[in-house]
């Protein structure tokens, strides 16, 4: 709290690039939203710089890391079903638990899969954007309305929020697999 939002920056880094702080971010912006409400916003956008940043650094480090030990290249014929899968529906994965406060998911394992599977670097940055925005604004302005009770909304709330969570994903899930739909059918 004494680095303002340029800690929450610092600690948004650390966080995201593999040393576990688990709600610390949510935490501080819910009370930067008390002590300094003027500066809540840009303790978000930072927030959301320092994970992104940090995201980027773990995605680049699994993606370096299976380019220096695998030695071998799949067949083209060979089954690839977890990677087929997770270029499908893997950003949803990674979507849900950037996003949702209370969603107990390992980001980080989600993060290294995309890392390690190729995933397109402006597609895993997007997608971490998105949802770190809604997730770090969301929490702003919960702190600026609720004050010192947001803490304890989400806590009350945590079962309404991991549903949310759960019905984004299944939203997300079925617009993919409806976009599937259309590349495979048939032009008339």
């Amino acid at each position: 709290m004494a680095y303002g939002p340029w800690g929450v920056l610092l600690i948004g880094m650390i966080d995201s690039i593999g040393i576990p702080l688990p709600a610390t971010i949510d935490a501080l912006l819910i009370l930067i939203a008390m002590k300094a409400p003027d500066r809540v916003y840009l303790a978000a956008s930072l927030a959301v710089v320092g994970s992104l940043a940090g995201n980027l650094a773990l995605f680049q480090a699994a993606q370096y890391g299976v380019q220096r030990f695998t030695r071998s290249v799949p067949k083209p014929g060979e089954p690839h079903r977890f990677r087929e899968w997770f270029h499908r529906y893997g950003l949803v994965s990674i979507f849900v638990p950037a996003a949702i406060p209370i969603l107990p998911l390992p980001l980080k394992v989600f993060v290294v899969s995309a890392g390690g599977l190729r995933t397109p670097r402006t597609r895993f940055a997007g997608i971490i954007f998105l949802a770190r925005t809604f997730r770090y604004f969301g929490l702003a302005y919960l702190g600026l309305k609720l004050g010192p009770d947001a803490q304890g909304f989400l806590q009350r709330n945590a079962w309404t929020l991991i549903g949310v969570g759960i019905g984004l994903a299944a939203v997300l899930y079925v617009l993919i697999r409806i976009n599937d739909r259309r590349q495979s059918a048939p032009i008339s």
